[in-house]
């Protein structure tokens, strides 16, 4: 597939959200027992940065969620768990991590989920919020930066399973 559309951040601009977002975290965890939940697929290039500038002990877990179907751009409003936490997340204080929220589905399903499972305390980290796209009351706790209304690829985001390697972020176009 070839890359088709223009930067809207470069791994620099990226590195940098990442490494601001680390150390909120690493003051707001100070003294508790962080476990971070990753949604996969979309969130795995970004929890791996964000953990390494979290300066604190932690626990990773990972889900995976869907709400799309195949290549398609628009979120279907249901939200299968295809993998969940397989442990007792009750003596942990737990930071759900995705790479984008727009719709909210995703976001506020797994919070709902996890949040009945009785964790010391549950908070939510995204890199990038399209609160314009909301469909669902959602607020997320920890933001990188808002973005517009654009479909967007790169640094884990995907079309169909594409561009996810990408070391920045696009706006896709056809």
């Amino acid at each position: 597939m070839q890359h088709r559309g223009e930067v809207l951040f470069d791994r620099n601009e990226i590195q940098a959200m990442v490494k601001k977002l680390g150390a909120v975290l690493t003051e707001e965890y100070r003294d508790k027992n962080l476990m971070v939940i990753s949604l996969l697929k979309g969130a795995f290039v970004f929890t791996a940065d964000l953990i390494r500038e979290i300066k604190l002990p932690l626990v990773v877990e990972f889900m995976i969620t869907s709400s799309y179907v195949d290549k398609s751009t628009k979120s279907t409003g249901f939200v299968n768990i295809l993998q969940d936490v397989n442990r007792d997340i009750t003596s942990f204080d737990i930071l759900i991590v995705d790479d984008i929220i727009d719709s909210g589905y995703t976001m506020k399903h797994v919070y709902d989920v996890l949040s009945s499972r009785g964790p010391r305390s549950i908070k939510t980290c995204t890199l990038l919020d399209k609160p314009i796209r909301r469909q669902t009351p959602f607020e997320c706790d920890y933001i990188g930066t808002s973005v517009d209304d654009h479909f967007i690829v790169g640094y884990g985001l995907n079309l169909g399973d594409y561009y996810r390697n990408e070391d920045h972020i696009f706006i896709y176009k056809e």
